[in-house]
């Protein structure tokens, strides 16, 4: 059981210029160990070592792949596609949404019931939009009984009837587009996935440069993702370039804080994962993309940030689905700009680890912060004086984002701030703390 504690901010940060290396990305990682899952020999992966990531590393092992940990790197001993051993049991992911969807994909051709389960936050998380997909394809699966198609989750594949299918997504979600490529690597026949939204590829791009037999296409507004199943790949070595989502904390924290700059190494800059750059420079950010490269088909570059003036912004639409994750960060950046934001489209908030437009938006009301919301838009009246001379108070909320952001927002202005929970941060960010200190942020462990 993971030791709970709040972490208290009394002063604000001193202006710094550093470099420092982010966490590696954690949605690459877990797609390494699942698809190395599934390659035949050994796989050598130095990647993000996080809670969410040991829950995709503990349900390989319980599904009979072995996985050893030397030093910083990780060996996954694949059995090739299906190469599962039988277990019958359950699977317990945590807070991990990006585990139990992959695993119902990956368990989609696996026949043996397996049932699917997480934590508080996770079990009220919607799965219906991915099971109804699963089912075409041959898999059985019971929810609980009345109950909103939620965990936990009894998923019974099928092997030797799988049909391959194709998959309109109308959700914008990578983790069922995934999902539905897992499942595809190991049905039949050509599987097909139309998505209408950008989101992230990092599963087609990694296939992709191991030989696997995909094909993406992008017709007007559409992707078009093609796999040929039952082809088996060869095992790799991979080091996990840096998470944007992490870095995005430190970027936004950086452009609060006067006569700042700060270079983040080796980051992945896919173009599905830049949106909340491009919308921080509208904002009147000075971010610099720069020494870019290509690796196992991902761009990687470093990110070069000073500290800026901000105003709000008017968010385009079309950068909504590039900056899921980054948001609540951003609105940290929003809050303290000059003028007013508006953020339209973004109703997937209120289905992540927390209600993230509503958590925000009391947080931020609790300095005083005006804020108004509708299902899927938020307002934010951005304030750079903020000051309070009483402790505020944040309360736990299960949701790592919203800690980092509100750690942030804490560190670049006056106020005293207690956040509790801090530990659920270490799902995705282990070395959060420890690179705070470093850019001499103050803090106290409660």
């Amino acid at each position: 059981m993971k030791k709970k504690f709040s972490v208290l901010i009394k002063n604000k940060i001193k202006k710094y210029n550093t470099k420092i290396n982010v966490d590696p990305d954690k949605s690459l990682s877990h797609r390494c160990f699942i698809i190395a899952s599934q390659c035949l020999g050994v796989s050598k992966i130095k990647g993000l070592n996080s809670e969410d990531i040991n829950t995709t590393i503990s349900g390989l092992k319980k599904l009979g792949i072995k996985i050893k940990k030397k030093g910083m790197e990780f060996y996954v001993f694949g059995r090739g596609i299906s190469g599962f051993k039988k277990f019958r049991g359950i699977l317990n992911f945590g807070n991990s949404g990006t585990s139990a969807r992959s695993f119902l994909g990956i368990l989609a051709c696996y026949p043996h019931p397996v049932t699917i389960t997480g934590d508080s936050s996770l079990k009220v998380r919607p799965f219906r939009r991915l099971t109804n997909y699963l089912e075409k394809i041959g898999a059985t699966i019971t929810f609980p009984k009345n109950k909103k198609y939620s965990l936990p989750i009894k998923i019974q594949g099928t092997k030797e009837w799988a049909l391959a299918q194709t998959h309109n997504v109308k959700i914008p979600s990578a983790q069922i587009s995934s999902a539905l490529i897992y499942a595809g690597l190991q049905t039949r026949g050509v599987t097909e996935i139309i998505e209408t939204a950008g989101t992230r590829d990092h599963t087609q791009r990694l296939l992709k440069s191991l030989k696997a037999d995909i094909k993406v296409k992008k017709i007007k507004n559409k992707r078009i993702t093609k796999i040929r199943g039952q082809i088996e790949m060869n095992n790799f070595s991979i080091n996990v370039p840096a998470d944007p989502s992490s870095a995005c904390f430190f970027i936004v924290q950086t452009l609060l804080t006067k006569n700042s700059s700060l270079l983040i190494k080796n980051v992945c800059v896919n173009e599905t994962r830049i949106g909340f750059i491009k919308i921080l420079k509208k904002m009147g950010g000075k971010i610099k993309i720069v020494n870019k490269r290509n690796y196992f088909g991902e761009n990687v570059a470093h990110l070069f940030v000073k500290s800026s003036n901000l105003k709000g912004i008017k968010c385009p639409i079309n950068l909504i689905d590039k900056s899921i994750d980054e948001l609540p960060a951003i609105w940290i950046a929003c809050a303290l700009a000059k003028g007013k934001s508006y953020f339209k489209n973004i109703s997937e908030l209120r289905l992540k680890e927390s209600d993230r437009i509503k958590t925000i938006s009391e947080n931020l009301n609790r300095f005083g912060i005006k804020t108004n919301s509708t299902k899927d838009s938020l307002v934010i009246y951005g304030n750079d004086q903020v000051k309070t001379k009483k402790l505020i108070k944040i309360p736990k909320s299960l949701d790592h984002r919203v800690c980092m952001s509100m750690a942030v927002f804490a560190s670049v202005t006056d106020c005293k701030v207690l956040i509790r929970g801090f530990e659920t941060v270490k799902s995705s960010f282990p070395n959060f703390l420890k690179l705070q200190k470093k850019i001499g942020a103050n803090f106290s462990i409660v």
